[in-house]
């Protein structure tokens, strides 16, 4: 330890002869302990070799290695897994390596892949023992140098694998039948970890989960997969049974039920994750037969459990909550559509089957395969099930909340709830919502952790299907959610859950004003003297605020500004703390989009609401201020400028300059985007009269740059491709439109970034990045600016292909052609190509639905007109009337654009 640690600083240039002194102890076979030691030595130090040792110590250290590995009749397990780790960092190493020097890399292997392949099969031909760790240990090393193998020399190595196949299946087979023992049936004492003297783990299932591992690599190759041929069913079969739940399992979840929950959601690192990986590669691999190869192993694999429960064991239960486990791995392709109708109607009577005798098992006996089974309802629903039996669970559901059950069982029926209610036929549940309602206020009191975001988000569900009698109820469960609102407030996750509840109760009939009416009382003191409050509790009282404003009539917004106005401008004026400032930022944009200008005569005195809300937005563009602090600005400004515009057209110029001045001193990327946000949107209110802006934009100073024209247009254009968001994007793409329709003398003065120049090739190590930068060509405004509006129909095009690939217009690709750009835009210049107005619309809804819906764009969706802009009909309409109007100065600018660029732009000319 002590020469490997000086080692990584002073080897090689100040121990030139460490290397040759380890090569030497190693081949010595007179002397076990400086073998031992040598490789100790070497394993530590191996992973800092580089590119300069590897071609000159692989031919020396590898047949070293080699005779080591191939001699267990001299060199105990210990040492010869040691010298496996060996082999596998530098194979490590030689991959990181192989990205220049390929050719020269594999020269070096191809000598020895052979002999190793060899050996690999040797050593993984006898099979797993239940009492020989040292044996999962060499044989672990040997998966991991094949998956290294596999990646780096693909090609080399396909082959050669067919040798390592049969004592492969020999391995995970027997491996299956020791796991059986000692950890699924716990007869070998599963609770005693195993490590080795450096600390890695010896443990059974961490063996099995590097077997799986080198099998997905195997699966997930298209090169290699052949080499499993028709044998995936038989692996599918075999992986099921990994899928069991250990003794140790059983018993960590049945004691902690937040354990259990953890685990399933987190992905945890255990062979049931590895298993259901391997089984969705198999899909992805394998398509329809892969589908068809789970449910004939799953069913193959229920009739044995029904057998063993006949024969009387005690853990027939385990193989098939496996077996429904594994089917969760078809969820996927089911939601995705890629699931084979016939395969469906099989899978959803067997499904059925399982479920139907599951729920007459007892549910005390058996509580994680009912936990199963709720869970299976949950995920496998909208497809495979029929309504009739999925109501049967729902109802099962509800009675299993409100009964003592174990606590898995009441997690799988959270899911269920959560899950099925928005979609049961409301009608027949209404009789059990009061129930219902009852027993999961209950079950809050006795959740934590993870079981209670499961229990929230039951009883949200719960309040949306019982708008009928969620009013007879918000007095007694509102009291009960904001009594745990205020415990958990310093959990942002548990907070968002809450809230949304409360939400659910805002909108219920007639639960709206005494909802409000309980809250404002309690966070109006708050927000009053937010500095002497527990850590948290004010931000999350904004939070709060901000949600009871979303849609909220006129009347209940002007009490709510009565109570919590001037704190919410208070706490951004003097407040040190960034999520106060970021929520008390989002509340006064909540609090402009409702009340807009009634807003102003509320306080008595409309200038000094106005200049209380211009005072909030100064000190958020303090350019000294963090950037974490300023973070929603531009949503705020945004609610200014479009709901208060007589108010704002005064202060234009001053906004302008402190927009400048913050966007010169932000250092984080998202503000930098809303503030340019900010200044596209201002584009769009100076139209017709765009020019102005322009000249207005001049006249204002920018440090370090002509004007503030010349610096916001240099910030825009190198970041319109980082701005994301559909509302977002149709914004700045229009302005830079309406921009560049101007002609305005003052662009074609300034130059700006334009296309990346490639100065080096292979990999771009932080180094090489360091010594030689990115560089870019410089280019005119006005050329930069038509690219970019080029770039955005591009990119609605291909949104467009992507989502029709079967029926769309332009997608006449010519196989010849290898540049997946010049395919979509060969066929988009050929004279068939024709964009309809369906396809114009199909692009807009593409480039709108691939947003997802955040609550943060509630302030800017519905409230813009400009929202509603088609943004592909905007384009073309654009790029019609900017090449009439001066058909010189448009065919000037195209020669800067690229090929695809200008090909984009000439097919919406044809038009």
């Amino acid at each position: 330890m002590a020469i490997a640690s000086i080692a990584q600083y002073d080897w090689p240039e100040n121990w030139p002869d460490l290397l040759p002194l380890l090569l030497k102890l190693i081949g010595d076979q007179t002397n076990m302990y400086g073998v031992r030691g040598a490789l100790r030595c070497l394993a530590l130090i191996s992973g800092d070799l580089d590119d300069k040792l590897m071609p000159t110590l692989v031919p020396v250290l590898f047949p070293c290695l080699y005779r080591i590995i191939s001699s267990p009749h001299i060199y105990e397990k210990p040492l010869r897994t040691k010298a496996l780790s060996i082999l596998y960092s530098c194979t490590s190493m030689l991959g990181v390596m192989s990205g220049i020097y390929k050719a020269e890399i594999n020269g070096l292997m191809m000598p020895m892949l052979k002999l190793w392949m060899e050996q690999f099969s040797v050593v993984l031909q006898p099979s797993v023992k239940s009492e020989d760790p040292d044996d999962w240990s060499i044989k672990m090393e040997v998966l991991k140098c094949l998956i290294q193998f596999v990646v780096v020399f693909p090609s080399l190595t396909e082959a050669e694998l067919s040798v390592t196949l049969g004592p492969l299946w020999q391995t995970f087979v027997s491996c299956l039948e020791v796991y059986q023992l000692s950890s699924i049936q716990g007869i070998d004492d599963p609770y005693s970890g195993r490590v080795d003297s450096d600390g890695a783990e010896r443990s059974l299932e961490s063996f099995a989960i590097q077997l799986f591992e080198f099998l997905l690599t195997i699966v997930g190759n298209p090169r290699l997969v052949k080499v499993i041929g028709g044998n995936f069913k038989e692996l599918v079969y075999y992986t099921i049974a990994f899928l069991q739940m250990t003794e140790e399992q059983v018993h960590t979840w049945s004691l902690d039920a937040n354990q259990y929950v953890a685990d399933e959601d987190d992905a945890t690192y255990s062979c049931r994750v590895s298993g259901i990986l391997l089984l969705e590669e198999v899909v992805t691999a394998y398509g329809a037969e892969g589908v068809d190869a789970i449910i004939e192993a799953a069913q193959k694999r229920f009739n044995e459990s029904c057998q063993a429960k006949i024969a009387g064991s005690t853990d027939w239960w385990r193989l098939r909550e496996a077996v429904i486990f594994a089917l969760f791995s078809l969820s996927e392709s089911l939601s995705d559509g890629l699931f084979p109708e016939s395969s469906k109607v099989i899978l959803g009577s067997f499904l059925e089957q399982m479920l139907i005798e599951i729920a007459g098992t007892g549910v005390h006996e058996y509580p994680f395969l009912h936990a199963r089974a709720f869970s299976a309802v949950s995920k496998l629903s909208s497809v495979v099930i029929r309504q009739e039996v999925l109501e049967q669970f729902l109802c099962a559901s509800i009675k299993a909340i409100a009964v003592n059950v174990p606590p898995p069982v009441k997690v799988g029926a959270c899911r269920v709830i959560s899950h099925l209610l928005p979609e049961s036929n409301q009608s027949i549940l209404q009789s059990q919502i009061l129930s219902l309602l009852s027993s999961l206020t209950d079950l809050l009191k006795q959740a934590s952790d993870e079981t209670l975001h499961l229990v929230l988000e039951a009883l949200q569900a719960a309040v949306k299907a019982g708008q009928e009698v969620s009013a007879s109820v918000e007095q007694i469960i509102s009291p009960i959610i904001l009594n745990m609102w205020v415990e958990h407030v310093s959990d942002p996750f548990i907070c968002v859950d809450i809230v949304e509840v409360l939400e659910a109760i805002k909108y219920a009939p007639g639960c709206m004003r005494p909802l409000i009416s309980r809250i404002l009382p309690y966070i109006g003191p708050i927000l009053e003297k937010p500095q002497q409050q527990p850590t948290g509790l004010a931000a999350a009282s904004l939070d709060l605020l901000t949600m009871l404003l979303k849609n909220a009539p006129i009347d209940i917004v002007k009490i709510m500004y009565d109570v919590c106005f001037n704190h919410a401008v208070q706490i951004i004026l003097q407040s040190d703390d960034h999520s106060e400032m970021q929520n008390a930022t989002e509340c006064l944009a909540a609090f402009v989009l409702a009340g807009k200008q009634e807003l102003l005569d509320w306080g008595g005195d409309p200038g000094f609401t106005m200049k209380s809300l211009l005072s909030a937005a100064s000190r958020l563009l303090d350019p000294n201020m963090e950037s974490s602090g300023s973070l929603f600005v531009g949503t705020y400004i945004l609610q200014l400028i479009l709901h208060l515009p007589s108010q704002m057209a005064h202060h234009i110029r001053d906004l302008v300059a402190a927009l400048v001045k913050r966007m010169q001193s932000c250092q984080m990327p998202e503000l930098k985007s809303s503030l340019l946000l900010i200044l596209a949107r201002l584009v769009h209110l100076s139209a017709p009269n765009v020019g102005q802006f322009v000249d207005l934009l001049i006249t204002v100073p920018a440090e370090g740059h002509e004007n503030s024209l010349s610096y916001v247009m240099s910030e825009w254009v190198k970041h319109q491709g980082e701005i994301q968001g559909a509302y977002q994007i149709k914004v700045t793409t229009t302005a830079l439109a309406l921009l560049l329709s101007t002609q305005h003398v003052e662009l074609a003065k300034i130059h700006v970034q334009g296309h990346i120049i490639k100065t080096t090739a292979g990999i771009t190590t932080r180094s090489i990045a360091k010594l030689v930068p990115d560089q870019w060509t410089v280019m005119p405004l006005p050329a930069k600016i038509l690219a970019l509006v080029a770039d955005m129909l591009i990119e609605i095009q291909e949104q467009d292909l992507d989502d029709n690939d079967e029926d769309s217009d332009w997608e006449e690709v010519h196989d010849t052609d290898t540049d997946p750009h010049n395919k979509i835009l060969y066929s988009m210049g050929s004279s068939n190509a024709r964009p309809t107005i369906e396809h114009l619309d199909a692009m807009a809804n593409a480039l709108n639905e691939s947003e997802d819906e955040n609550y943060g764009d509630d302030f800017l969706k519905g409230s813009d007109p400009i929202n509603e802009i088609n943004l592909a009909k905007y384009l073309l309409d654009f790029f019609a009337k900017f090449s009439n109007g001066n058909r010189a100065v448009f065919d000037h600018l195209c020669h800067s654009l690229t090929p695809a660029q200008r090909n984009a732009i000439q097919t919406v000319l044809k038009q």
